[in-house]
């Protein structure tokens, strides 16, 4: 059986009238990422704060590493690695003087801080930007430097709200590749993200939520299989949209329109493939159900404003 390191159980938050989390169970088990996902407003911020002992739930309880939070908050902390949605990077110090200054946070001396600092910089892909300062950085430069500044600590567990927002694709798969080398060490991860491709790729589970509650939860290809049908074609173009009510809909077990594109979900799509060929002005597109898919249909396809 895999060592638990992280177990949340029937946590719920209410601000005001508004409950924001409610009943919420899940655990983190040694080498495991775990994905939280959902719309704008699911839970996802509240949930992080719940188990950074930021924000005292109203109800539930949280073990970690063997410790109760909100009790022993300074005793887990000291063992967690962060990375906020949010730049907290100190402007004013260089890259390394980062790394050293956080570390004193948890109480290390200078000298086993500084034994650490080259190390880190190297999996960050910075040693040549030791002196530099992050307004001298890219992007994915300054998220690397948050990365290997939580890991200053050498944690056991890190705790990721939305890592790579705002990444340019290839810093984002830099970054993927460094979260999966502290998978293979052993690492644990809790990981809020928007990109179901980062989702599928990095996270073991993934827990869905919605208004504050638990959707779904499971390994993302168990979780495709189960909600969905393993076919998807995409149309759209001139005359796109009249086709989710013609009678090409009856070859397929589910549609839907998203803009203009309408989405046939079938268990098998070649006959209407074929089908569509009639139609030269559209624009098809033939793939297999993916997380994205799972995601619109459980929590819709209505924007969600932030707010």
């Amino acid at each position: 059986m895999s060592e638990l390191l992280f177990q949340a159980s029937h946590l719920s938050k209410r601000y005001g009238q508004s409950t924001v989390v409610s009943d919420l169970s899940f655990d983190i088990a040694r080498g495991e990422c775990l994905g939280v996902i959902g719309p704008n407003g699911a839970g996802k911020t509240t949930t992080v704060r719940m188990c950074l002992g930021l924000t005292v739930p109203d109800g539930g309880e949280i073990a970690a590493l063997g410790l109760s939070m909100p009790r022993d908050a300074l005793a887990i902390k000291a063992q967690l690695g962060v990375v906020s949605q949010f730049d907290t990077l100190d402007p004013d110090f260089s890259c390394a003087e980062n790394l050293l200054v956080y570390g004193r946070y948890f109480g290390m001396k200078d000298k086993q801080i500084r034994e650490r600092i080259p190390k880190l910089l190297e999996f960050a892909a910075l040693s040549h930007k030791a002196d530099s300062k992050p307004g001298e950085l890219s992007g994915g430069m300054r998220r690397r430097l948050s990365l290997a500044r939580a890991l200053v600590n050498d944690p056991r567990l890190l705790l990721l709200d939305e890592p790579t927002t705002g990444l340019d694709p290839q810093a984002r798969h830099l970054m993927w590749e460094r979260l999966q080398l502290l998978l293979q060490q052993g690492k644990s991860i809790l990981l809020t993200t928007h990109f179901m491709d980062e989702a599928e790729r990095l996270c073991s589970r993934l827990l869905v939520l919605d208004h504050g509650r638990k959707i779904a939860e499971g390994r993302p290809r168990d979780l495709i299989a189960q909600h969905l049908e393993p076919d998807v074609v995409e149309a759209y173009g001139n005359g796109a949209l009249a086709l989710a009510a013609s009678p090409l809909k009856s070859l397929a077990a589910r549609v839907e329109v998203s803009g203009e594109t309408v989405f046939f979900y079938t268990q098998g799509a070649k006959r209407l493939l074929d089908a569509l060929a009639a139609h030269p002005t559209l624009r098809t597109l033939h793939r297999p159900a993916n997380l994205e898919d799972l995601f619109l249909k459980l929590t819709g396809r209505q924007i969600r404003e932030e707010g």
